[in-house]
């Protein structure tokens, strides 16, 4: 099934322009600034440099990227260009859709095969350092666990109170204590270190900004 045909199934998005190549791409997103652009930037008439000509339109462009399998090196560098969210093309119609809407929201959406090639290959995604992610270096209690495996299943503060019975001040300080010990300074940090560890294996993986 084509992207147009995935999104036209679906009633939270909205189709308002395709574009051939690159100078159509920037051209169109100047004009119309569009909450959310899907690029596959490694297809014919695009390139890498294509991210920073449309983040030079809008710093703040919400971009999605989709292409076949790629290396570490190469997803990284994109977030670095500006991606927003990363996902594969044999990724399932459902998680395409939901990366577009969820990219839309302010969230940044990585499939798991995504992040798995990243984390394979020891490699940090922004500012998570993969290589200083370890358990043998720092001591996690059951409850700051908890807490990981929550993040990583996309919970927010305050639904882990919720869920924990506690308080979502609380919750904030441990959040602040994990990141310290990881050696972390983000979300993606967190749900890495759960996945390397084995506390969680979603499909995909949701970070808000």
């Amino acid at each position: 099934m084509g992207l147009i045909s995935i999104f036209d199934s679906n009633r939270e998005i909205d189709i308002v322009s395709v574009a051939r190549n690159e100078k159509e791409l920037v051209a169109q997103y100047a004009a119309l600034q569009a909450d959310v652009v899907m690029l596959d930037f490694t297809s014919k008439g695009f390139s890498a440099a294509t991210v920073n000509r449309i983040v030079s339109k809008n710093a703040n462009a919400a971009i999605v990227a989709i292409t076949p399998p790629q290396r570490g090196k190469v997803i990284v560098d994109a977030v670095r260009a500006g991606i927003s969210s990363y996902v594969k093309k044999d990724c399932s119609k459902e998680e395409i859709a939901q990366s577009v809407v969820e990219t839309a929201r302010g969230h940044k959406f990585f499939c798991n095969q995504v992040l798995e090639t990243v984390r394979r290959e020891s490699i940090d995604l922004e500012s998570v350092e993969l290589a200083d992610v370890s358990c043998d270096a720092v001591f996690i209690s059951e409850r700051e666990l908890e807490i990981i495996a929550l993040i990583a299943e996309g919970y927010t503060n305050t639904q882990i109170a919720e869920t924990l019975f506690i308080s979502s001040h609380t919750v904030g300080t441990h959040r602040k204590n994990i990141m310290a010990k990881l050696g972390v300074n983000n979300t993606a940090g967190i749900v890495m270190y759960a996945v390397q560890q084995g506390l969680a294996s979603p499909n995909t993986f949701l970070f808000t900004s």
